[in-house]
């Protein structure tokens, strides 16, 4: 090993075995959640692959570039079996998840009949709704309560007697409901105090997903948050996970256009390619599609899209690049696309010289079907960070999210490579192996290089 070997021992960690059944609790049982409990049922009888999942598919680097070693990433870290995960969830909509999953139509129907019963014995709990945060869906299963401190314990309930009937060891909770109206942090927000007075009197600036991830920490339960609205970014939500020492993650589930954002932009930048302009549009007929139809729900998406750019490209560094580009982001309802959703970027580009230049992308996408293995990995790495004493906001999983959350005096990673390599090291490091950085210096700069140029014998 050289010299310039990165490993922090201390940093390692003792990390809990994966024993027993993992309860995977789900806020929003329409085609995300299906799609990824269909998924699961289906890997688990050997009927389909996990394409997408890092947790099921990738090999990771173990070592030195000149001796590698690749293994699955499932047996670098002790990560939940698929076979130990049992699902539950909350719905506005009384449907099982089967009539769900054969509604949204993401799956043929012939995968949902191979696993139609367990499918069929998920049956959604009333939803904690408020017509405000969602306004273009009508919810006929929804729990009523006095107070949203009511509504938090009732969820807290439905956990418990979850936990209690399937003997589940462990939990954890992803959200996978709709997007919520666009928010900002206020006073009732600030502390955990001033979060729990505002549940007792039904303050409205507390969503239904804070409600959920509310009842989660109180629980001691992990949770990730994928869609744009505020929920645990919020410094009362913090608070409470630092306070149970529960990891969180959010924001936003990063699938199609933005994922190609976090692709093109660190590639623009790499080259100091200039940017003048980025159009971005997309149609879905999905459920989510109907929900951003409203403005102010699309603004939370908006937002959620938009800060991508700027924070990989940092214009305040690269002025003459990309100081002044203009940036748009469009999102239309279109139902005959279902799942199905197409997006359109127009990308207009500087080189050598200033001459202008064009890239289009036409990105044909299944929306549900890039969430899912998401949803999965969250699911494993989340209760991986809370079997390793990790806890608060895990930065290491900003690869799956549009808008990361970051510790406050940080700025969020945007760039999809550096994300990754975030991940993998986070990884390494947990079991205490080197930390990748690639710069090659150390096989070439070593004792060992002039000898193995001149043809002497080496290890």
């Amino acid at each position: 090993m050289s010299d310039h070997s990165s490993r922090y021992p201390e940093l390692a960690r003792a990390i809990a075995p994966a024993e027993g059944r993992l309860g995977v609790l789900l806020p929003g049982l329409g085609a995300v959640a299906t799609t990824t409990i269909a998924g699961t049922h289906l890997i688990n009888k050997g009927l389909a692959k996990p394409f997408g999942s890092l947790t099921q598919m990738q090999q990771i680097r173990l070592g030195k570039r000149s001796n590698p070693r690749f293994v699955p990433i499932k047996e670098v870290v002790p990560l939940a079996e698929l076979s130990d995960l049992v699902f539950g969830g909350w719905d506005i909509f009384p449907n099982d998840a089967y009539q769900t999953a054969k509604a949204a139509g993401v799956l043929p129907s012939d995968l949902l009949d191979a696993v139609r019963p367990d499918l069929e014995a998920i049956k959604p709990w009333p939803g904690a709704f408020e017509q405000r945060y969602v306004r273009n869906l009508r919810g006929t299963h929804v729990k009523t309560a006095a107070t949203k401190m009511d509504l938090a314990d009732a969820v807290m309930r439905d956990i418990e007697t979850f936990v209690s009937l399937h003997g589940i060891r462990r939990s954890v909770m992803v959200w996978c409901g709709s997007t919520e109206i666009f928010s900002q942090a206020g006073s009732v927000h600030e502390t955990l105090d001033a979060f729990e007075r505002g549940l007792k009197e039904n303050a409205l600036e507390i969503s239904p997903s804070m409600i959920y991830a509310y009842a989660a920490l109180t629980l001691g339960i992990p949770f990730a948050n994928g869609a744009p609205n505020l929920t645990v970014d919020i410094p009362a939500l913090i608070e409470l996970a630092a306070k149970r020492r529960v990891p969180l993650a959010g924001k936003d589930f990063k699938t199609g256009q933005t994922l190609m954002k976090t692709v093109i932009a660190p590639a623009l930048k790499a080259r100091m390619l200039g940017l003048q302009g980025w159009f971005s549009t997309n149609i879905l007929g999905n459920r989510d599609g109907e929900v951003l139809d409203d403005p102010d729900s699309f603004r939370s998406k908006e937002v959620s899209k938009s800060g991508v750019l700027d924070s990989i490209l940092q214009p305040e560094l690269y002025p003459d690049l990309y100081g002044d580009f203009y940036h748009k982001v469009r999102i239309e309802f279109y139902p005959p696309r279902g799942d199905a959703k197409e997006g359109w970027d127009n990308i207009d580009i500087v080189g050598w010289l200033g001459q202008p230049m064009q890239i289009k992308v036409n990105f044909l996408c299944r929306d549900s079907i890039l969430a899912a293995p998401i949803v999965l990995d969250l699911i494993l790495f989340l209760d991986l960070a809370q079997r390793a004493g990790l806890s608060g906001i895990q930065e290491w999983l900003s690869f799956y999210f549009k808008s990361p959350m970051a510790r406050p005096d940080l700025k969020p990673e945007n760039d999809l490579f550096i994300q990754h390599l975030k991940l993998t090291n986070t990884l390494r490091i947990l079991v205490g192996e080197e930390v990748l950085d690639h710069s090659g210096l150390d096989y070439y700069q070593s004792e060992m290089w002039p000898r193995v140029r001149a043809g002497e014998a080496t290890e």
